[in-house]
């Protein structure tokens, strides 16, 4: 019976080895790029989401990833915060309205290096909506 389990083991051990190696992804050879963070000051600049002219200028990230930023519509209203953090690699954006009749409308966005854009969603709090969003960066 020993015999019997050893076999039974050995054989689901050896199915879950052979499981584990298909799932393993392949080494990296020396020509792929080392993977870096990105910089907190990528932020920084003219956001415009293209399908209504609304904009974001981001004129500073603080040490503490706490953004000097303004929305616009198209006056300039003041977010009640700003704040950006580190996502693994990545960063990641958190922006809230509560003046003008946003009434802590957000949006929550990550930052794309390949596209240079802010993506996410836009929380309409009034609404109470969820909307997919971008912001590219507008060039000077």
């Amino acid at each position: 019976m020993i015999a019997v389990l050893t076999g039974v083991t050995l054989t689901t051990w050896a199915a879950m080895a052979s499981a584990q190696e298909t799932r393993t992804p392949a080494p990296q050879t020396g020509a792929s790029r080392a993977v870096v963070p990105v910089a907190m000051d990528k932020l920084r600049g003219r956001w415009i989401r293209p399908d209504g002219g609304y904009g974001i200028v981001i004129r500073n990230v603080g040490a503490d990833g706490q953004l000097e930023a303004m929305y616009f519509n198209p006056k300039p209203i003041a977010f009640a915060r700003a704040q950006a953090a580190r996502d693994g690699l990545g960063l990641r954006v958190f922006l809230e309205l509560q003046a003008g009749g946003y009434n802590g409308s957000t949006y929550e966005l990550t930052y794309d290096p390949v596209t240079d854009r802010l993506k996410g969603v836009y929380f309409q709090a009034v609404a109470k909506q969820r909307y997919d969003i971008y912001f590219e960066r507008q060039q000077p």
